[in-house]
């Protein structure tokens, strides 16, 4: 085995959860756990820490609003409050809009299900990530969240490596090419990976200590 697989390896084995995991997502080609995938994507996105965004999706989740009838049809003072709970409250109040907006786009436009937001993108990519900037709170950096998450059931967007991840591949000193990187995991998870290298671009205490067990 050589280095660079090595330490694909032992950042895998160490590091290699997901996000959606680490929220309590069973992820599956259903609608709930793709609707809380949304939401999960939406919170990492904007500029606050990863465990308060975490923290958040699993507030929600525990105050009912995990699917796109409800999160439309409560309260905005709900959301909010259920934000709040999970310490989201430098952006409470726009979040707490934009979710609101965002589910009432989803149950219109694609009967709640966002498995018809996929079919409508027919295989490509680039469409999926234009069509999920059409929700309110979801720029170019949440749907690369998503799709990073998303890849294990929705294998035509594997292997999604955006930017992020391959900053992460850069630091450890692997290659920045996704097929390359893919073939270095062998069978690992895509989404599994994704995940490990994000950590590893966000925080160089992950980089040193795959380092370190490479050697």
């Amino acid at each position: 085995m050589g280095r660079q697989e090595r330490v694909v390896r032992e950042l895998v084995d160490a590091h290699g959860r997901t996000y959606a995991d680490e929220a309590g997502i069973r992820l599956k080609d259903t609608p709930q756990p793709l609707y809380r995938l949304l939401v999960l994507s939406h919170l990492l996105s904007a500029r606050i820490r990863g465990s308060i965004a975490l923290a958040t999706a699993r507030a929600l989740h525990e105050a009912g609003l995990r699917d796109p009838r409800r999160m439309a049809e409560v309260d905005w003072q709900e959301r909010v409050d259920a934000l709040g709970r999970g310490g989201y409250r430098r952006y409470d109040e726009r979040t707490a809009t934009q979710l609101g907006d965002a589910a009432e786009l989803l149950n219109e436009r694609w009967g709640g299900d966002l498995r018809r937001l996929r079919r409508e993108a027919d295989g490509k990519v680039s469409e999926l990530r234009h069509l999920l900037q059409e929700f309110p709170g979801i720029g170019p950096a949440g749907a690369d969240i998503f799709l990073r998450e998303a890849q294990s059931v929705w294998p035509e967007a594997a292997p999604y490596l955006d930017a992020k991840a391959l900053q992460g591949a850069e630091r450890l000193k692997l290659p920045k090419d996704p097929d390359r990187l893919a073939e270095l995991a062998g069978r690992t998870d895509p989404a599994v990976l994704a995940a490990a290298l994000v950590r590893a671009a966000v925080d160089k205490k992950v980089v040193e200590d795959t380092l370190r067990r490479a050697d």
